[in-house]
């Protein structure tokens, strides 16, 4: 159990409002008291029991239910406006915040933190600049040469729709899986791809499985749709295939989101039996497989969903590989999960810039797209490769090439991310990623998000002397 919880009416200021009256149960949690407190409230807001803007007992108040003294719960308090989940306003109490721990990475960040003025930021997996390119000069002066530009300030046309779809078709194509334009719906970018298909197969309350370790976008849906997410175990290749027979049986899950290439936060990459013994249970287990093929053009692996045609919805976007603000992205599929997402276009057609996807069919056309998803692929292979030269253990990784590292910190080190800022570098605790309540002593960072290969190695310099290794 979370908590037990019901709501009062009070007034604030003049004002009637909601007040939370949560009180967490402890039991089974970690020994130390105030710790267990943050705990349980971690876990309340993950799961949507406690929603952005409700307000929490007073520290008086929660320490009375609770029978321990005042200033462990304000202890409690403080640890949690510290790790972002709540925030206290003298004179009108301590609520949940809006933001989530993985909202965080997001948020825009000041590129001269007075706290840390030399800080290199490696929290946000973003590709690599080349800085030498011009070919979004060329495609604008192209499309205004060709009369293209008012159409950029009106609604995606049904022609611009369907060339859309017939050169995405034969995008995916490149990528093993052949497809008609039909079974494309574009989008504006891969979470809102994402978004769209478990609106289309979901419904509030149902179990979702991912990967013990997850990426922040799926975490944050899920919390907005109310999905409870179920962590499945994994290895070095990504999800195991008995831990995914067990969860199916256990939870009774229909839908599973899996990212089989260059996992997030991982970097895991399926080998061809891993991903034929996935298709064989989801086959067994009637499962939908949505596929976050994120960083499929960075990878040398086909898409699980050659495998499971019927079975599997592929999402992409150029954001990882070609252009990270072009917000072009994908739901691809043969099967009845696509043809879902496909009978609602207002979320996901009309959303669309008819500017991005202008830009994005010229880049698919000509060339461009994959020239940069190339040059895009060979640099993570030479910032892997710096990567695994400068941390200790890295010489001996066998690991793919990937955008990022999934990094082991000393067993004694309490807070990862506040260590390795100190030293002037900025990361992601695995706090982030888990599902499950405990998390691994690991860090991830993001080889791409340095603005130079220079850069990345004196970040990665300082963070193998306070004692960052590549996972042995």
């Amino acid at each position: 159990m979370i908590c037990i919880i019901c709501r009062r009416i009070v007034r604030v200021n003049q004002n009637i409002v909601w007040q939370t009256m949560w009180t967490p149960v402890l039991t089974g949690r970690h020994p130390v008291r105030y710790v267990a407190i943050v705990e349980a409230l971690a876990e309340a807001i993950a799961t949507g029991v406690l929603r952005p803007g409700d307000r929490l007992p007073t520290h008086r108040e929660l320490a009375w239910r609770l029978e321990l003294n005042v200033s462990t719960v304000s202890r409690a308090y403080a640890e949690a406006t510290r790790r972002h989940l709540i925030s206290g306003e003298v004179g009108r109490g301590t609520y949940v915040l809006s933001e989530s721990r993985e909202a965080v990475l997001f948020v825009l960040k000041e590129p001269n933190d007075n706290s840390a003025p030399h800080l290199i930021d490696l929290s946000t997996n973003v590709p690599a600049i080349d800085p030498s390119t011009s070919d979004l000069d060329l495609a604008l002066a192209d499309i205004a040469r060709d009369g293209g530009l008012a159409a950029a300030l009106d609604h995606p046309t049904p022609a611009l729709i369907a060339r859309t779809r017939a050169t995405a078709a034969s995008w995916v194509a490149a990528r093993g899986l052949e497809l008609r334009p039909t079974d494309i719906v574009p989008t504006a970018g891969a979470q809102q791809a994402l978004l769209a298909v478990l609106l289309a197969i979901c419904t509030a309350g149902e179990p979702v499985l991912v990967e013990e370790m997850t990426f922040p976008g799926i975490k944050a849906l899920a919390r907005q749709l109310g999905l409870p997410l179920h962590g499945v175990a994994m290895d070095a290749q990504g999800i195991l295939p008995e831990a995914l027979d067990r969860a199916a049986r256990a939870t009774s899950a229909r839908v599973v989101v899996l990212v089989p290439a260059l996992q997030n936060p991982t970097g895991a990459t399926m080998s061809e039996a891993r991903r034929a013994e996935l298709a064989g249970i989801a086959e067994r287990r009637d499962l939908q497989i949505i596929e976050d093929d994120i960083y499929g053009a960075l990878a040398a692996t086909p898409p699980l969903a050659t495998l499971l045609p019927n079975r599997c919805t592929l999402v992409t976007s150029f954001s990882k590989s070609v252009a990270a603000g072009l917000r072009f992205g994908l739901v691809a599929g043969a099967g009845p999960v696509a043809r879902a997402v496909a009978a609602e276009p207002q979320t996901t057609l009309w959303p669309l810039a008819p500017l991005m996807a202008e830009i994005a069919c010229r880049w698919m056309e000509d060339g461009t797209a994959l020239r940069r998803a190339e040059w895009q692929r060979d640099e993570v292979g030479v910032r892997h490769r710096l990567a695994r030269r400068v941390l200790p253990n890295g010489r001996t990784s066998k690991s793919t090439p990937s955008p990022h590292a999934w990094l082991a910190v000393p067993p004694e080190m309490a807070d990862p991310v506040a260590a390795c800022r100190a030293v002037g570098v900025e990361v992601v605790s695995a706090a982030t990623f888990a599902v499950t309540r405990e998390a691994p002593a690991r860090i991830r960072i993001s080889l791409t998000a340095a603005q130079t290969r220079a850069e990345l190695g004196r970040a990665l310099d300082r963070l193998a002397a306070i004692g960052v290794t590549w996972p042995a």
